[in-house]
């Protein structure tokens, strides 16, 4: 059963600089008004914004932002209603910019949002079960035409496989050069995309031939590959954080993020990913489930318990045998989920 960690609020912390004039005494003119705001809230709610103003400054207009977006400009200190209904989940900034007496002054504050629902459990049968390579250290997991694609990871010991999932047996394999740990693939558009771990490229394969087409650096020199997924049009890249980023696949550049919240606590260490009916199904490293995700909101939906199949494998002294292994087939519509140097693995039917 998921767990929720006990809840910690963030403290409020309040930050003022100035343009100009002595800092010292500025710097505790004015501070975003607290008093009925909340530490956490959902998106169903909104906040009212204002200034405290303890020594009565003449306050000519305050401009808020939150995450450093514009989202409004108050005359006179008038307060500001703000609805939560499009903001990300997670840490949220407000900043307000004071202008009084021909100075400018900036304070900030922050709260958290999280998802309006709990999550549902969801139930599973298993439909069947099948040999699976207990060398592969699973990172990706996806049918295309019937087979299965899938990438392993461990330096040294990583490929791209495709494999007949009713056998276990591997069709076709390509091994990565040794200085590569393999991460998550997905495939789009006849193409396989292939994260590395620490190595900031992804690998892009022709799906027919399993032909090496190029490599494509990260849009950020210190971000690490986790699990990878698709839309159809762009791709969703997991960094073992509680964000999902929306990648363009040519480029791979970040168009948007989401955050990965319930209405209790921020999901981290994302990883194995799949597209199913129009929502991201996730392993989360290291635990015995899987969660289906909003992919507009990042909320989690629903939680599936999947700890009872690591009782169905054989143990080996392989270390990191967890579960991580996602793949829709579309045929069946049913789940086909493995482990890391798992020998089986077991195709699911999902159900509330």
């Amino acid at each position: 059963m998921f767990k929720y960690k006990t809840f910690s609020f963030i403290g409020l912390t309040i930050l003022s600089v100035s343009c100009g004039g002595d800092k010292s005494d500025e710097k505790n003119l004015f501070s975003i008004d607290t008093s009925a705001m909340m530490q956490a809230y959902n998106p169903s709610q909104s906040v009212d914004l204002g200034i405290k103003n303890e020594k009565n400054k003449i306050i000519d207009s305050v401009i808020y932002y939150v995450n450093d977006s514009n989202i409004g400009k108050s005359l006179k200190n008038e307060k500001i209603n703000f609805p939560l209904e499009n903001q990300k989940l997670g840490y949220t900034r407000i900043k307000a910019l004071i202008y009084s007496e021909g100075k400018n002054v900036e304070t900030e504050t922050n709260f958290i949002i999280y998802a309006k629902d709990a999550p549902d459990l969801l139930n599973y049968k298993i439909v069947n079960t099948f040999n699976h390579d207990g060398n592969s250290y699973t990172q990706g997991y996806e049918f295309y035409e019937g087979n299965l694609i899938e990438g392993s990871g461990q330096y040294g010991s990583s490929s791209l496989r495709k494999t007949d999932y009713k056998t276990g047996n591997v069709l076709e394999k390509v091994d990565m050069d040794k200085q590569y740990f393999g991460e998550g693939i997905t495939v789009l558009k006849d193409k396989i995309y292939q994260l590395t771990w620490n190595e900031n490229k992804a690998f892009v394969y022709d799906a027919k031939t399993f032909k090496l087409e190029k490599t494509i650096p990260y849009f950020r020199k210190d971000l690490t590959g986790w699990g990878l997924t698709n839309d159809g049009t762009n791709l969703y890249m997991s960094d073992g954080s509680e964000k999902i980023y929306i990648i363009n696949p040519e480029t791979f550049e970040m168009i948007d993020y989401i955050n990965v919240y319930t209405n209790a606590n921020k999901i981290y260490s994302i990883n194995e990913m799949e597209w199913i009916d129009g929502k991201i199904w996730a392993n989360i490293y290291e635990k015995d489930m899987v969660i289906k995700i909003d992919p507009k909101t990042g909320a989690v939906e629903n939680i599936l318990n999947l700890s009872d199949l690591k009782t169905k494998v054989t143990k080996t002294l392989q270390q990191g045998e967890v579960l991580n292994g996602i793949a829709y087939n579309p045929q069946t519509k049913t789940i086909l989920v493995t482990g890391k140097n798992w020998d089986k693995s077991f195709e699911i039917s999902v159900e509330k």
